[in-house]
């Protein structure tokens, strides 16, 4: 009889967080399949955004900052 959800999740639980992170890796890989154009598209918008950056026009914001920013929004 295969495993049910519940007992993989428990199964795994018992494992190490690298072999999970793997695990996860190796199940999710399809999903992060994408069609050639849309990872073009996204690839473009990344070299705009950094040039913007790079020449002035848009200033980049600490990480910790965005997290903060979040936190207030959602009300954590």
């Amino acid at each position: 009889m295969p495993m049910t959800l519940q007992q993989i999740v428990e199964e795994t639980r018992q494992w190490p967080p690298e072999k999970v992170g793997e695990l996860v890796g190796r199940l999710t890989e399809d999903l992060r399949v994408c069609d050639p154009s849309i990872e073009e598209a996204w690839k473009q918008e990344t070299r705009r955004r950094l040039a913007e950056i790079e020449n002035g026009k848009t200033q980049a914001v600490d990480g910790a900052e965005v997290s903060a920013r979040i936190g207030r929004i959602v009300g954590r």
